[in-house]
């Protein structure tokens, strides 16, 4: 799924509550949590590096036109300065089997979301793990104009889509 420095406001609601016994307002709190800790992605002191695979890109928990925004915000992120940002696409072999996502802060901690919760790992082999992954992820992924000409291929299917429902 899309990191949550990444979601918009809605996609966030939805990854918070789908498949889960979460209140509506709970839900809304959650979300709106997310979207304030976004405000770190603007502060030049920091840089940050994300990859996604496509098929996280392209799962969608709402509408087509709530995935157009998603990937609207991915778009805006990418151009930020201190933040690269790639995608793996599907035509590339995967060079590891993606069975979670994770973010890994600063090399010392890294963090899973799960169904249940998230697991906080600090052992210097598990930290060292998902490094390896990340940086074999990250070679397979297209940035900068391929990443937007994949966004721009992605989104213009979520538009197909989108005109279907509204028929």
């Amino acid at each position: 799924m899309i990191p949550a420095l990444l979601q918009t406001a809605e996609y966030a609601r939805l990854a918070v509550a789908i498949g889960r016994d979460v209140d509506e307002d709970d839900a809304a709190k959650a979300a709106a949590a997310r979207v304030e800790a976004q405000a770190v992605l603007f502060e030049d002191s920091r840089r940050f590096a994300f990859v996604l695979t496509e098929g996280a890109v392209r799962t969608w928990p709402g509408s087509p036109s709530l995935m157009m925004a998603q990937l609207d915000r991915l778009y805006q992120v990418s151009t930020l300065p201190h933040v690269r940002l790639g995608i793996v696409p599907w035509r590339v072999e995967t060079p590891v089997f993606p069975l979670h996502g994770f973010t890994i802060f600063d090399g010392a901690v890294s963090v899973v979301e799960s169904l249940t919760g998230d697991f906080t790992m600090t052992e210097a082999s598990e930290v060292e793990a998902h490094e390896a992954a990340f940086a074999a992820f990250e070679s397979s992924a297209v940035y900068e104009a391929n990443f937007w000409e994949l966004l721009g291929q992605i989104s213009a299917d979520f538009r197909k889509l989108d005109d279907h429902t509204e028929s």
